[in-house]
């Protein structure tokens, strides 16, 4: 552990980091269900306040699965670059994506066999209730079936969909320095979204998030992130979209119709901008939680976001215990969330004389 992290702090630490995850887990499976639907449907079937809480099964989408594998592909780069002196986070990250994949129906002799064995490793793959296919993201699927891992440089495509943003909390859990936060949660995002519009907006949200576990307010983690952006190619509607969600935010938690007016968050920015809106306009969770995910648009990915976002600030109290303990992989996102925090701040030894030590085996550096 850093000498500048004493065991208080990382103990600290636990809550903000088991907030974040879990809250956006929540957040998903609040929105998952009206996920398609248009806002007056969402009145039209549940009545004038929409969603209250969950419909059914609170079962999360592909932005909880893969927002897992992303911690999970982190990990275990920390870990190589432990073992090794170096290290691709990119790279390992992507290979990460590719065993989400296989949980998703694709056979792992069609995903990576050739070149990562027989079988995919670590713990998370054997974790079946993630063999589920929550209606996953079309070019996340498509771009990850096409063996190839893109790049800011080599984008395998111009997607700005919101598949990039929606996983890249973990990033800003890991990595203590905003800057260097969002610069990895720009490159993992661009993995599968090759828009400056589908990556830019992952960045800033890793960087949010890597500022309040470091202690700033939210209003400070967003106007430092957003400053991150000047600069950048492509910035522009990245910026544009924060600054309207700053805007509408200042007047209060807007109705769902002003809500409407930053987009539908099919596209990175939009889904940034309606989170970033709810987290400034209402600062207590459940209330926030609601308003972003009842609207018309990508609701589980706007309410995954700002559960993020606000589960980093205000940790695990936050959260109503009815929303945390039917959560169908909330284990999972709780043991995610501990063990990213134990790298950060107490790494295990990867080193042994024996052979493998239960960390390593958990989490392989590749």
């Amino acid at each position: 552990m850093p000498e500048d992290i004493d065991m208080q702090t990382a103990d600290d630490k636990r809550d903000l980091f088991r907030g974040c995850l879990v809250a956006g887990a929540v957040g998903d499976a609040l929105g998952a269900p009206v996920e398609f639907w248009s806002l007056v449907e969402i009145r039209s079937r549940l009545g004038p306040q929409g969603v209250t809480g969950y419909l059914d099964e609170a079962s999360v989408t592909d932005d909880t699965q893969m927002t897992l594998f992303t911690a999970e592909g982190l990990i275990r780069a920390s870990v190589r670059g432990r073992l090794e002196g170096i290290t691709d986070v990119k790279s390992v990250v992507h290979t990460a994506y590719l065993r989400w994949l296989h949980t998703q129906g694709i056979p792992w002799e069609q995903v990576a066999a050739q070149r990562l064995g027989d079988a995919p490793d670590g713990w998370l793959i054997d974790e079946r209730r993630l063999h589920r296919r929550r209606a996953p993201g079309t070019t996340c699927m498509s771009a990850l079936r096409s063996g190839e891992c893109g790049t800011i440089e080599h984008p395998l495509n111009a997607s700005k969909g919101c598949g990039g943003v929606m996983r890249a909390a973990p990033v800003g859990l890991l990595i203590a320095d905003p800057a260097e936060a969002f610069r990895i949660g720009c490159e993992i995002a661009v993995i599968t979204h090759g828009h400056p519009s589908g990556w830019l907006p992952a960045g800033v949200l890793a960087a949010i998030v890597a500022l309040l576990i470091d202690g700033s307010d939210l209003a400070t983690a967003v106007d430092a992130s957003r400053r991150m952006l000047e600069g950048r190619a492509g910035h522009e509607e990245t910026a544009a979209a924060i600054d309207d969600a700053v805007a509408l935010a200042a007047g209060g938690l807007p109705e769902p119709e002003r809500l409407e007016r930053l987009g539908g968050a099919w596209v990175g920015e939009e889904a940034l901008a309606i989170a970033l809106c709810c987290t400034l306009a209402e600062p207590d969770l459940s209330r926030a939680l609601l308003a972003s995910v009842n609207h018309s648009g990508d609701s589980d990915s706007t309410g995954a976001i700002c559960g993020n976002i606000l589960g980093a600030a205000h940790g695990m109290s936050a959260i109503p215990a009815e929303w945390v303990e039917p959560l169908d992989v909330g284990d999972i996102v709780t043991r995610i969330a501990d063990d990213l925090r134990t790298e950060r701040f107490e790494p295990p030894s990867v080193e042994s004389d024996s052979g493998p030590t239960s960390w390593l085996e958990r989490y392989p550096g590749w």
